[in-house]
């Protein structure tokens, strides 16, 4: 067995398709951690959402055995992350289980946006890094400028740097080679009593649930009674094994190592991520600092389509949340959409992927209201309600004022698009806080409303740079805005699944714009149906759909003509009134899917 000296645990850090889970491949087939034969392409990445998208989701771990030239043996722990900044809690819980991370650029890209917030997570908790310039067989390959950036944008000395390719397999084996000379190995003590970080947990049908752990001092073995420091349950270890990537059982994990452990645990709510395990009988005075739990913050209705699915999306979002501790639900009715549930996200990708799952693997069809964030609001009475409905939202004559969430946006893009950016920053209510340059690139920092981002400004970004810009943010608190609630009435009836939060400045744009588009998008009936957007009690804009009208008068001719068809006019009025007062207006699904897409612009 090898000493704590020959263990390397370090993670993959990178922007999206920069190449993490290629290079993570090619270093486990270096390594012999599968045959030829079983390879595959991203062989970590699972879920077939993941594989059909390119894009890791859940961050996962490998144990490989590596001979150096040295002719020692060494033990290598990676953790391959994901880079799409909704799931950033991934890799800030991977970076405390290991002592350094590889950087990797793609050298025909640059340095990006997601590449930053990675970075600037590792040097927070002191990692050593190792840069990694891939995609050098690619004829846009950089490579200079690739090291220029880094030095420029993140303060990183290059000149160790390593030149990679993930798909023809040239610089693995130098990238090894630095891993073993740069990285540290795990600070830790082997004969001191066991302290452990739980680093993950998903749930197995057959073995329930899977502890994902990091030994910080002492050793796991089967058979150990251990402790969880929150929770202070107790359980007995049933299991404890490593990813070669296959999974493989063994006696004991030691001091440094990275492993699972299962305990018979049914749920996944007892075991809570970054909880401290210790020895039952050797309890430990203080826990290990742990890490930030993920907070939803991004909330939607989900509604089935068929209201006779509602038991079976219950069951697929019980399932989901088993994998998936950041994803909240609660039940929810809604007069114009039934039963449903308020689901909680952390952010735009992690809603669609879980929609997406939940209409491929349960089969639902699936009906989602508009995307919305968390407010605080202050009420007269000093008490502070957290609203995640605009529906729910109290009357206005108790409120003293309404907080809305802020981010700090970072965009880097080439400089030629930096002025559509700019004025889409600032169409957002950004505040400009920074920018600076590296070549002909340039690093935006913006201060701006959450609402005003999670509806569709990366799309638009994107759409407006060719792709070229990148974009990622993290939460910096709430602030107070002049917000009020828009609804939606149509034939005089609220539609709270239509209800949004806007600011006061652009509430009668997007009134009149949701009203136009559901004009377009409700059928017509046999009567009048006016639509309005309203704050309060005060109407800010209206579309009327004109009914149908039947020609009662074609058969009448002859004396008396004029006083008959008054009749039937009459007749024909009092119908329509009656059909207005009890007919219902139903709202087909497009409708709701329409409003969606509208852009919120000013």
């Amino acid at each position: 067995m090898s000493t704590i000296d020959h263990i390397r645990n370090f993670a993959i850090i990178a922007h999206i398709d920069h190449g993490k889970s290629t290079i993570a491949d090619r270093i486990i087939h270096k390594c012999g951690g599968l045959t030829e034969r079983e390879m595959k392409e991203q062989v970590l990445d699972s879920m077939d959402i993941e594989r059909e998208r390119g894009i890791t989701i859940k961050a996962q771990t490998v144990k490989l055995n590596y001979k150096a030239r040295d002719g020692k043996d060494y033990i290598l722990n990676i953790i391959d992350t994901p880079g799409h900044v909704d799931f950033s809690y991934e890799v800030s819980r991977s970076l405390y289980a290991c002592e350094g991370s590889i950087l990797i650029v793609d050298s025909t890209q640059g340095v990006e946006a997601q590449t930053l917030a990675n970075v600037y997570q590792a040097l927070d908790i002191n990692h050593e890094i190792v840069p990694v310039l891939n995609k050098i067989d690619l004829p846009a390959s950089d490579i200079d400028k690739t090291k220029k950036q880094i030095e420029d944008v993140i303060g990183i000395d290059t000149s160790n740097s390593i030149e990679c390719s993930g798909k023809t397999g040239e610089g693995i084996e130098e990238i090894l080679e630095q891993i073993i000379k740069v990285l540290p190995s795990p600070k830790g003590i082997k004969d001191e009593i066991l302290k452990c970080l739980l680093v993950d947990s998903w749930y197995d049908s057959y073995l329930g649930v899977v502890i994902l752990v990091r030994v910080i001092d002492g050793k796991i073995s089967k058979n150990m009674k251990i402790k969880m420091m929150s929770t202070n349950q107790e359980y007995v270890i049933e299991k404890v094994g490593v990813f070669t990537p296959k999974p493989k059982n063994i006696e004991e994990l030691n001091t440094g190592e990275i492993g699972f452990i299962i305990t018979g645990i049914k749920k996944l709510s007892e075991t809570k991520v970054g909880d401290t395990i210790c020895e039952a009988n050797k309890p430990l005075k203080n826990a290990l600092p742990g890490f930030k739990p993920s907070k939803p913050v991004v909330f939607c209705g989900l509604f089935p389509v068929d209201s006779s699915e509602y038991q079976k999306l219950k069951d697929g979002l019980a399932k989901l949340q088993l994998n998936d501790a950041s994803f909240s639900y609660e039940p929810e009715a809604s007069s114009a959409l039934g039963l449903g549930f308020r689901c909680g996200f952390l952010g735009l990708l992690h809603l669609e992927i879980i929609t997406e799952r939940l209409e491929r693997e349960f089969d639902i069809n699936l009906l989602t209201t508009t995307p919305g964030v968390v407010y605080k609001v202050h009420l007269n009475s000093g008490k502070v309600v957290e609203l995640q409905n605009p529906s729910s939202l109290p009357d206005p004559t108790l409120i003293k004022f309404i907080e809305e969430p802020w981010i700090k946006a970072t965009v880097i893009t080439p400089d030629q698009y930096l002025g559509s950016i700019i004025k889409l920053c600032q169409d957002k209510r950004g505040i400009q806080t920074n920018l600076s340059y590296s070549g002909n690139r340039a690093v935006l920092n913006y201060e701006i409303p959450l609402n005003e981002v999670v509806f569709d400004f990366n799309d638009r970004l994107k759409s407006m740079t060719s792709g070229y810009a990148s974009f990622d943010y993290e939460i910096i608190g709430h602030k107070e805005g002049n917000l009020v609630k828009l609804g939606i009435l149509v034939n005089a009836e609220p539609v709270d699944a239509l209800a949004m939060m806007v600011h006061k400045d652009f509430a009668q744009s997007i009134g009149r714009e949701v009203c136009e588009k559901l004009k377009d998008l409700i059928p017509r009936h046999n009567f009048m149906i006016p639509i309005q957007a309203a704050i309060g009690g005060k109407i800010i804009a209206r579309e009327t759909i004109k009914g149908f009208k039947k020609d009662v008068l074609t058969k009448i001719h002859g004396g008396g003509a004029r006083d008959r068809k008054r009749k039937l006019l009459d007749k024909q009025k009092k119908g329509k009134v009656r059909s207005k007062q009890f007919g219902r207006v139903e709202i087909p699904q497009e409708a709701f899917i329409g409003v969606l897409k509208i852009n919120k612009e000013k």
